[in-house]
């Protein structure tokens, strides 16, 4: 009976050591939909630090970005992210691409570099921020290009994962597609529950 006592006394430690290191990774930095996103400051490409405390009072959109990725050149060939990035830029959302790319690595440019791609492309993010130790991609856990997020003015995280529903790499999956960020957005900001929390995120890995 003692024998038995003592296995369930271990089993009760190792799943109250468990919940408590479950319960802390929204605390300590990871994002968690209906929690605070992770603070964070990054510099974008032309040198200007941007921390997500100084967007306390908007609406904030993380777009993790590799330019040689074929399904981030989905959405940017076609014209898809642009018009988001318009479309709600206008509306007053901050919107942020992120390049966790590690030098050497596929989607990292120096800043200058990093610019004249954007330009050529037509990106029309708010900023391009440089995440090139992976420390931001690390702390938001994210996994693919593109990977999104949407945080509300409270800083509190809305959204994680696909842009749409349709993983592929083709222009012609967009027709149909269900664009999660778009919806996400527009139910938010007209004050109505997000109904799409979570997704699974598709493209290629991020280039840590």
């Amino acid at each position: 009976m003692k024998k038995y006592a003592n296995v369930a006394i271990t089993a009760m430690l190792g799943c109250a050591l468990l919940c408590v290191s479950t319960a802390a990774v929204g605390q300590n930095g990871a994002a968690v939909v209906g929690e605070a996103a992770p603070a964070f400051a990054l510099v974008d490409t032309n040198g200007e630090e941007h921390s997500l405390a100084d967007y306390r009072d908007d609406w904030v959109v993380l777009e993790w970005l590799n330019y040689g990725c074929p399904y981030v050149r989905k959405h940017y060939d076609s014209g898809n992210m642009q018009s988001l990035q318009r479309k709600y830029g206008e509306l007053g959302v901050k919107w942020f691409a992120i390049v966790s790319s590690a030098p050497g690595k596929q989607g990292y440019y120096p800043p200058a570099e990093m610019n004249e791609r954007s330009n050529e492309i037509g990106n029309d993010a708010l900023a391009v921020l440089l995440d090139s130790d992976g420390t931001v991609g690390h702390m938001y856990d994210a996994k693919t290009t593109p990977h999104m997020f949407v945080i509300n003015p409270d800083g509190l995280l809305l959204y994680n994962g696909a842009i749409d529903d349709k993983p592929s790499s083709r222009a012609s999956s967009l027709e149909g597609a269900f664009n999660y960020v778009d919806v996400a957005l527009d139910e938010a900001m007209s004050g109505r529950d997000v109904t799409v929390k979570t997704s699974q995120p598709y493209g290629c890995s991020v280039k840590y």
